[in-house]
């Protein structure tokens, strides 16, 4: 079972029409008589919930056996696409990740106009004003002396 099956799970649990076709399945009470239903059970089916018409105990103790490990280094403070959600508040986690920015925003010997690096860095935050600035703040991405364009020190 991959490492995201409990996110599945938990997704399909957070729609109300899937919740209660899970109750209903649960209780053992009849299901799928509408299309609604039958969607319902299949979102379950698919988030490995339920098989065969019943809760897949089997498959949830799996999910929660492999689906909690947790981030290390970068990943930390990502969401699960991959976008800062928090910023580190130690100083060397907090570099580690706006190199890793820098590294994936910028090629080594690339200059960039403000513009274009801020569509880039749009990619990694809804705030790409601020983390630019952050960037340049640690050193990691320099301007160039006319002040309107950026690289790589």
């Amino acid at each position: 079972m991959a490492d995201n099956d409990w996110r599945r799970m938990l997704a399909a649990l957070a729609n109300q029409e899937a919740r209660t076709a899970f109750a209903r399945v649960t209780l053992g009470l009849p299901l799928g008589e509408t299309t609604r239903e039958r969607r319902a059970l299949d979102t379950l089916v698919a988030a490995g919930l339920v098989s065969d018409g019943a809760v897949s105990e089997a498959g949830i103790r799996a999910a929660l056996a492999g689906g909690h490990s947790r981030p290390t280094g970068v990943e930390r403070f990502l969401d699960a696409d991959g976008r800062i959600d928090r910023y580190p508040s130690g100083a060397a986690d907090r570099e580690a990740l706006l190199r890793w920015v820098a590294e994936r925003a910028l090629r080594p010997g690339e200059v960039l106009a403000e513009r274009d690096l801020t569509d880039r860095l749009a990619r990694f935050t809804g705030d790409p004003v601020a983390l630019r600035r952050y960037l340049v703040d640690a050193g990691l991405v320099a301007r160039t002396p006319s002040g309107s364009e950026y690289a790589l020190p």
